[in-house]
């Protein structure tokens, strides 16, 4: 059985973004669809005195009507430094600060000007420190089929993949229908996150955001059970 997952790039996401990634055998990158404005693929939050705070990638033409991997970083590269003066201070006393301030000055720092590449570096970056070992597809244009949409190209890449199984996550409910999969051998499984909760200092605890406030309250061991807090419908 080959199971795979197909996600557009998202900076540093939550929990539920690495789950998915936990819970397959290959994950596709789908850098060559439009920008989203507004959503998760350039900005996250993290938590600052107790409230949610939103932090973005600065780009460059940013546009709905630009794929993901033709949109570039702006060249300013202040904000790299102010954002990390904006961890240190949400973190700067969380127990795993120490253990996880240097990779993100890596990921922030990472020289990629593209923003596929940037996301891609970042990705790498947290997988490695979360200990995922799962095979990552760094560009869906690989597979040459954007002349396809929705669930044809989903379905598709499972199938050059010789892929058995197919995850999306939960949302996925209104886009995917099973006998559409089932046509090509593929099962269609949602992966639902359980609630979880950890302690985040003195506040109470505020789920959905980025992988970072986990990481940073959180050792691997503890991380890694987390990862297995998801039901697959």
């Amino acid at each position: 059985m080959k199971t795979i997952a197909i996600m557009q790039p998202y900076f540093l996401p939550y929990l539920g973004y690495f789950q998915l990634l936990a819970a397959v055998d290959k994950f596709v990158l789908l850098d060559d669809v439009n920008y989203i404005r507004g959503g998760w693929i350039n900005r996250n939050r993290m938590l600052m005195n107790g409230a949610p705070h939103l932090f973005t990638l600065p780009l460059q033409g940013a546009s709905q009507n630009r794929r993901i991997c033709d949109i570039a970083l702006t060249e300013e590269t202040a904000w790299r430094d102010k954002l990390l003066r904006s961890i240190n201070q949400a973190y700067g006393r969380a127990p795993y600060y120490a253990h996880v301030i240097g990779l993100l000055e890596q990921t922030l720092h990472s020289p990629h000007p593209q923003l596929d590449q940037f996301l891609l570096n970042s990705l790498r970056q947290a997988m490695r420190y979360l200990g995922l070992e799962t095979e990552l597809v760094p560009t869906a244009r690989a597979y040459a089929n954007d002349e396809l949409s929705g669930d044809r190209r989903i379905i598709d890449i499972c199938v050059r993949e010789g892929a058995t199984r197919y995850i999306n996550p939960i949302g996925g409910t209104s886009l995917y229908r099973q006998e559409d999969f089932q046509q090509h051998g593929i099962a269609l499984h949602f992966l639902q996150s359980r609630p979880t909760s950890y302690h985040q200092g003195k506040h109470p605890h505020v789920a959905g955001l980025s992988i970072i406030d986990v990481m940073m309250n959180n050792a691997p061991a503890t991380i890694k059970q987390l990862l297995m807090e998801k039901d697959l419908l």
